[in-house]
């Protein structure tokens, strides 16, 4: 997604060291790694043991540059240390559920096959989608479909799903959307996205983490660019958009105090400049690639 946008904002060093936070089937290291010279090096990080071994596969022809490292991008300082690496010359973080995991049905991403309820972007975490439907409170559930999902019918699919899971587990992605469609009226399900859509961004979201992490991964990773290095941010809705949109803006002021205090007390310090406006894909991509739709790609460059 993006994939020319995102190779001319970060504005690749053939020397320089690049990080990929979310590797994933490596789609954009390989286009990076084409551009780095013999002294280039390219950190890949992935949680998904799926994914860092079709990374693996695809980034060969360039494994004397590239580490792959299986990890959350979140514990980033931990890995460039372990590395011996203090800067970088640009990082690259395309968030939420890549294409390789949609595509893996039976990861329990989709709401297209009928699989058990997983969503689990790193397996080795105990908490999975079958978890959260069944288990969680009917108000704890609520606010998750609401505020994650900004689903406007999230009270009355929690009711259905509650009398659903009452009488047995909802077990598979299949069963979860025939109760997500018998709660939304079907005047409400005429035009729009897939009536699972929302239900399930938000509960994946839940169960990975996604938005907890977020404004510190973002701090991290500017602590560890070098002058004049880039941070290059896909999102896919708006939710971590606009987390992305107000952790930049709040790291590009020299005060963040309040308005209604005359002097600023916060010592806050701009870190960083915008590079450009937020960058949307072009109507070709979005016809030949419908995935792309929502995503979005803001850069930031550190001062």
């Amino acid at each position: 997604v993006l994939l020319d946008e995102t190779i001319e904002e970060l504005h690749i060093k053939p020397d320089g060291i690049y990080v990929d936070g979310t590797l994933g089937g490596g789609g954009h290291a390989y286009h990076v790694c084409q551009k780095l010279s013999e002294k280039g090096r390219y950190i890949g990080i992935d949680q998904d043991a799926d994914a860092i071994a079709a990374s693996t596969k695809r980034l060969e022809p360039f494994k004397d540059k590239v580490t792959i490292v299986r990890d959350n991008y979140v514990n980033m300082p931990k890995v460039l240390h372990v590395l011996g690496i203090e800067h970088v010359d640009g990082i690259l973080l395309d968030l939420g559920v890549s294409s390789f995991q949609l595509d893996e049905k039976e990861r329990g991403f989709t709401y297209r096959e009928d699989v058990p309820l997983d969503m689990r972007m790193d397996q080795r975490n105990s908490l999975t989608a079958y978890d959260v439907i069944n288990t969680y409170t009917e108000e704890h559930l609520r606010n998750i479909i609401r505020d994650y999902g900004e689903e406007r019918w999230a009270s009355r699919i929690v009711d259905f799903i509650d009398r659903a899971r009452m009488r047995r587990p909802i077990s598979t992605t299949e069963e979860l959307v025939h109760v997500i469609k018998a709660a939304i009226p079907s005047a409400a399900r005429r035009d729009g996205p897939h009536p699972a859509k929302r239900t399930f961004q938000a509960i994946r979201i839940e169960v990975n983490n996604e938005l907890g992490i977020l404004r510190k991964a973002m701090e991290d990773c500017i602590n560890h660019l070098n002058k004049g290095g880039r941070l290059g941010v896909i999102t896919f809705h708006s939710l971590e958009d606009r987390i992305i949109k107000n952790t930049f803006r709040d790291m590009s002021k020299d005060c963040i105090c309040p308005s209604e205090i005359p002097i600023c007390i916060c010592n806050h310090r701009r870190q960083v400049r915008s590079v450009g406006k937020a960058i949307r894909p072009s109507p070709q991509e979005v016809k030949e690639n419908p995935r792309a739709r929502s995503a979005v790609l803001r850069v930031v460059e550190k001062v």
